[in-house]
């Protein structure tokens, strides 16, 4: 089907509400590469059985965490197959820390729909809200659908970072396991794309690729890490552009920039050591 703009720009998506629990933090966590020396006294505070450190990133999962079938791309006005489908961009506005459990309402809409020409973006914004009325985040999930432009929608305006012409303040290089994909779709997001070989295949890839918002929360903790101390609450808001795939098993580079009221990043598969898998990566300060 294709897509419908005047049904889908705008569109209420409904609301959600759902919980967590200190288990579930401390899985995202290991998700992402937390903890992964346990004997760095450091790292074991993300997976504290009361009160683990939680990432702003845990945004992206908290919803859908107990999911367990593959995710469709069926909204009003919006019918696509799932192999089509790769997630363009991810931000995140970290409204108030997110507490290590808990219970919260998330309301979704189509905030906009892109034409690429031969693709087509949509894009959902969400915002959640605690038990207790605390305005917790925002999230803005940009989805790319490969041959679904060409329905005479707006081309959209450019994300692109300008990089400081300067090394580096910081570089971290983030390992990932082969089974790094398994461990994360735990979190909820089931789609075949990231452990069915031949599905991957059928969507044009050799193997099974690390889920993006994984590269997003690894590159995320990395940051708080190296930057903040391992104190998340100092992050204001975490986007990125996903911009290349990482197979499970590679190393991240990731190189990053302080601005001042903000740090700029990308990461790279060492391994190939090409064009960055995140790009435009704006980590706002708290």
């Amino acid at each position: 089907m294709p897509i419908d703009l005047a049904v889908a720009l705008g569109a209420d998506l409904g609301e959600s509400t759902f919980s967590w629990t200190a288990s579930d933090v401390a899985l995202y966590n290991l998700a992402v590469g937390a903890a992964a020396d346990p004997l760095d006294t450091a790292g074991l505070r993300y997976v504290d059985d009361h009160s683990p450190i939680v990432l702003p990133t845990f945004a992206t999962v908290a919803e859908g965490f107990h999911d367990t079938d593959p995710p469709a791309v069926s909204f009003p006005g919006v019918e696509i197959d799932l192999a089509k489908v790769v997630h363009g961009s991810q931000h995140v506005i970290a409204h108030a820390p997110i507490p290590p459990s808990g219970t919260a309402t998330t309301r979704t809409r189509i905030a906009d729909v892109q034409d690429k020409g031969s693709a087509a973006v949509i894009v959902k914004e969400s915002e959640t809200t605690g038990s207790d009325g605390t305005r917790l985040w925002t999230s803005r999930t940009a989805i790319f659908a490969k041959g679904e432009g060409g329905f005479g929608g707006d081309r959209g305006t450019s994300t692109r970072v300008d990089y400081p012409d300067t090394p580096p303040d910081h570089v971290v290089t983030v390992p990932t396991r082969p089974d790094q994909a398994l461990l994360y779709r735990l979190c909820g997001d089931r789609n075949p794309l990231h452990s069915d070989p031949a599905f991957a295949q059928r969507a044009g890839f050799p193997a099974p690729i690390l889920h993006g918002l994984c590269s997003f929360g690894l590159t995320c903790r990395a940051v708080v890490d190296a930057v903040f101390g391992g104190d998340p609450t100092a992050v204001g808001s975490f986007g990125a552009t996903f911009a290349g795939v990482v197979f499970p098993g590679e190393t991240l580079r990731i190189s990053v920039w302080d601005r001042g009221s903000d740090l700029v990043a990308t990461a790279v598969a060492v391994q190939r050591d090409a064009s960055p898998v995140l790009a435009n990566v704006v980590v706002e300060k708290a």
